[in-house]
């Protein structure tokens, strides 16, 4: 099971393109959750029922708004902040540790068939950037029409894209075509 930080951001951003009128849903069944569970928290994950896949998606609706608004540096929506206590406290708890080749992670059954149970490493995450020293490093993109959140581990943590190679370079070619046009 994976224990980053990001891990909460990684799960938010799996809709993007969120200031477009037409955001990318990247989970659009609960096939989709369980490919992206199986890769990114637990080497399984079972299909989840519909609305168990419907409430992991509230919940990472909710990971996004909270973050996004730290990104922003505002406080979230106290209803946010309840819905992830929530959240937390009805996932597996973090009880037993188990041994992996590179060090330790926390052993939760994934088989389960409930939301909070597949995501608890992800609710995890949250909850400890939350409380963290780098929630100061969230941040989103500046391309409007992204959304997407990242931790800004940049040693001058001026960091503004969520990828040189994706909305950096649009910039960079927005900025150029438009001074090219001025002269």
């Amino acid at each position: 099971m994976v224990n980053r930080a990001d891990l909460c951001l990684e799960f938010a951003n799996t809709r993007y393109w969120r200031g477009q009128d037409t955001p990318t849903e990247t989970l659009n069944a609960a096939e989709d959750l369980s490919a992206w569970t199986a890769a990114n928290v637990a080497k399984e994950a079972r299909p989840l029922a519909r609305r168990e896949f419907e409430r992991a998606i509230e919940a990472r609706e909710t990971i996004y708004r909270v973050f996004d608004a730290a990104a922003r540096g505002k406080a979230p929506a106290a209803a946010d902040v309840e819905t992830m206590n929530g959240l937390l406290a009805a996932s597996p708890a973090r009880t037993t540790l188990r041994r992996e080749r590179t060090g330790f992670s926390w052993d939760v059954d994934m088989r389960g068939s409930t939301a909070l149970g597949q995501l608890a490493p992800v609710l995890w995450s949250a909850g400890d950037l939350l409380t963290g020293a780098k929630l100061d490093k969230v941040k989103r993109c500046a391309n409007p029409e992204c959304g997407w959140l990242f931790l800004d581990d940049s040693r001058a943590g001026k960091r503004r894209w969520c990828s040189m190679s994706s909305c950096g370079n649009r910039a960079k070619a927005r900025r150029h075509y438009h001074r090219s046009r001025e002269q």
